[in-house]
């Protein structure tokens, strides 16, 4: 009995250990896929920008460019396409949560609570968005972050949808995957709080170093609010409902503003 007991613990012991090599296999490939990807491609762009010999403020970030400049049927294409191409590593991960006997909503990506969810993320892209505008204002001014210019599409009927819509695929990518899917695999793995937040925050700024030291430090912060508040409401859709209000308003707001209002770089 007691060999017999020992061998099932062994057999336990070894199938926990095999568990966990698979997560950390798993959360790699997922982050080499998306936004891991995304953060080691900002900074190999930030080196660039730091070798330029120009300072930060004279250079300039375009988040959402033309594809097909001059051919704006051609440009919506390829605008669609990225939207939806960049929204694969979410289905991605639906699918690993769902060999687990978990789903999206586990994350609290989903519509059980609309109301709150909507209240939650207006009233934080409220004070996030507030705040992150001051701070990008400032690190231009003192030269550690680039002038972003959000979009730089042609005036065509499908501009402000085909903004709203990246918006919404920044949003869901970037709080399903760095908040949700990375923090839930890390807990699973046995990292603390303190050190779940230290990964997704320092992830989620890495991939944002694009834009300068003001963006890196900005999402960090950002990052690490993000956290807290996942952890207190335990749904990941009050963040996405946040960011996509932020980035609509940056998007939007911007292309409408750059170059009409003397206090926002670019133009």
């Amino acid at each position: 009995m007691t060999s017999t007991a020992d061998e099932s613990a062994s057999e336990q012991t070894t199938a926990v250990r095999l568990e966990k090599r698979v997560l950390v296999k798993e959360v790699w490939l997922v982050l080499a896929l998306s936004l891991g990807a995304s953060a080691v491609s900002a900074l190999i762009s930030f080196t660039g920008v730091l070798t330029s010999h120009r300072p930060l403020g004279d250079q300039t970030a375009v988040i959402v460019g033309s594809r097909a400049p001059g051919r704006p049927w051609l440009d919506l294409a390829w605008q669609i396409f990225a939207v939806v191409t960049a929204l694969v590593p979410v289905a991605l991960v639906a699918h690993l949560l769902a060999r687990g006997g978990e789903s999206l909503r586990t994350l609290g990506f989903d519509r059980r609570d609309r109301r709150r969810d909507l209240a939650r993320g207006a009233a934080v892209a409220a004070g996030v968005g507030a705040a992150g505008l001051a701070f990008y204002l400032t690190a231009v001014a003192v030269g550690v972050s680039l002038t972003v210019d959000p979009a730089q599409l042609p005036g065509a009927w499908w501009r402000v949808p085909v903004l709203i819509a990246v918006a919404a695929q920044n949003a869901i990518l970037e709080e399903v995957i760095v908040l949700g899917y990375l923090t839930r695999r890390l807990e699973q793995l046995g990292w603390s709080f303190r050190s779940r937040t230290a990964a997704s925050a320092v992830l989620r700024g890495s991939y944002h170093l694009y834009q300068g030291f003001g963006g890196f430090v900005a999402n960090l912060v950002m990052g690490g609010l993000f956290c807290y508040l996942y952890r207190r409401w335990g749904r990941v859709m009050p963040l996405v409902v946040a960011h996509t209000l932020i980035d609509v308003v940056a998007l939007v707001g911007a292309t409408y503003l750059i170059g009409k209002v003397g206090w926002l770089p670019g133009g």
